[in-house]
């Protein structure tokens, strides 16, 4: 019997968005990927995108696995419709290619001007005055100054699943009405989504918010409590900053004032937070031995890890769709 870890890639469509995801199964799992194939999470997940598996793996995986696949509207492509680009400047989205993977969109933005320099500077500022619990009012200065990054806001709390019956109109209502913790959730998730000009917004956002909520789920299967769970949320969130700054991470965090166990997992992989990033980094990198190894260490069976990054996939659908939906408004 052998069991594997489900590997997902985010794929950008020709306009840098979103637009699939492709499923790397080991052809050799003959019955964890199945029964996780027959879930109502993994058919939410193939009938909200397409999901792609390259024919050459789909060659070498028994029949009623290639069967259920076909069943939950995986879809079969050949290997030339997906190809993957290391950095902005590589991208090549000519025909047969109908999709972009790798990870072009972890590199530098190639961004400049005073405009952009300003918009980060506001985002930093923003960035350490909520993990510092500043004032309501010094906060709302920074977003009356910049008109997308407020629009980003509101929206985003305004319809991303909050449990809210009426709008929210300010940002004061906002933290009366979500708390201060939740609120600072989604104003990060908000800066990898606020720069229109930056062609990475879209995958980036996307990345971000499924290594977030896999933290998160991650930590909630490790049998961790609420506390460490929202630790981990952020430590994925938060991994990513000197990514979308362009800047070395721990020149940003220091100002957060983050607590000793998230500073040491952020910029040494250190300590049970630590040890969940490596998973995920793992993850990200296509290493399932390593990231089998991780598991094994966090007590985490491979079924309850592949369902988790289902959930975690799907949960970034809702924030990235809502960001589409602003886009084209």
């Amino acid at each position: 019997m052998t069991r594997s870890p489900l590997l997902i890639e985010p794929l950008a469509d020709p306009s840098l968005r979103v637009g699939a995801i492709a499923l790397y199964i080991d052809p050799e799992d003959d019955t964890g990927i199945l029964a996780l194939m027959k879930t109502e999470a993994f058919a939410a997940l193939t009938s909200a995108l397409p999901c792609l598996i390259p024919n050459d793996r789909v060659a070498r995986m028994p029949a009623p696995i290639q069967e259920q696949l076909a069943r939950t509207g995986c879809r079969f492509v050949a290997g030339d419709a997906i190809r993957t680009a290391a950095a902005l400047d590589q991208i090549d989205l000519q025909p047969p290619c109908e999709w972009l993977g790798g990870r072009w969109f972890m590199t530098s933005g190639g961004q400049s001007g005073s405009t952009q320099s300003t918009s980060r500077g506001l985002e930093l500022k923003l960035l350490q005055l909520v993990a510092n619990e500043a004032d309501t009012r010094d906060i709302e200065a920074v977003f009356r100054q910049d008109p997308v990054l407020s629009y980003h806001l509101l929206r985003l709390v305004n319809s991303i699943g909050m449990g809210v019956n009426r709008n929210i109109s300010s940002f004061s209502q906002a933290i009366l009405i979500l708390g201060r913790q939740q609120l600072k959730r989604w104003l990060n998730l908000m800066l990898f989504s606020a720069n229109r000009n930056d062609r990475r917004s879209a995958l980036l956002l996307a990345h971000v918010t499924v290594r977030a909520r896999a933290m998160e789920l991650l930590a909630k299967a490790a049998g961790f409590d609420r506390q460490m769970q929202e630790q981990a949320f952020m430590a994925g969130m938060f991994s990513l900053l000197g990514t979308l700054f362009a800047m070395p991470l721990e020149k940003i965090l220091v100002p957060l004032n983050l607590s000793k166990p998230l500073m040491s997992a952020l910029l040494a992989s250190e300590g049970d937070l630590g040890r969940m990033l490596k998973a995920i980094d793992a993850a990200e990198q296509f290493d399932a031995k390593a990231l089998t190894a991780e598991l094994v260490s966090l007590g985490v069976p491979l079924e309850d890890y592949n369902l988790l990054y289902v959930e975690a996939y799907q949960w970034m659908l809702g924030v990235v769709h809502e960001r589409q939906r602003d886009d084209n408004a």
